[in-house]
């Protein structure tokens, strides 16, 4: 057996992951920048301008409007929440 073929369909995970306009995640919001409610995925981060007031440790459904790869920074539209933190 190659190392090739014990290593097929094995993927590493990044924390950085990038994200697509149009895309649909969860995510928990994490807090608030100058006013805007921010969710963390990874090193990423998604400023969402229109969340809640009352957004900040729950978790969300979002549609990404927008992301930089080289930044890992984006826009997204908050669409409803599906939970909160257990913490």
């Amino acid at each position: 057996m190659s190392l090739e073929s014990f290593f097929a369909g094995v993927g590493f995970r990044t924390n950085t992951p990038s994200f697509e306009a149009g895309e649909e995640i969860t995510a928990f919001v994490t807090g608030v920048e100058d006013g805007t409610a921010i969710a963390r995925v990874g090193d990423s981060k998604l400023r969402i301008a229109d969340a809640p007031a009352d957004a900040v440790d729950t978790l969300v459904r979002l549609r990404v409007e927008a992301f930089d790869d080289d930044t890992h920074v984006g826009q997204a539209e908050y669409l409803e929440t599906v939970g909160a933190s257990s913490f």
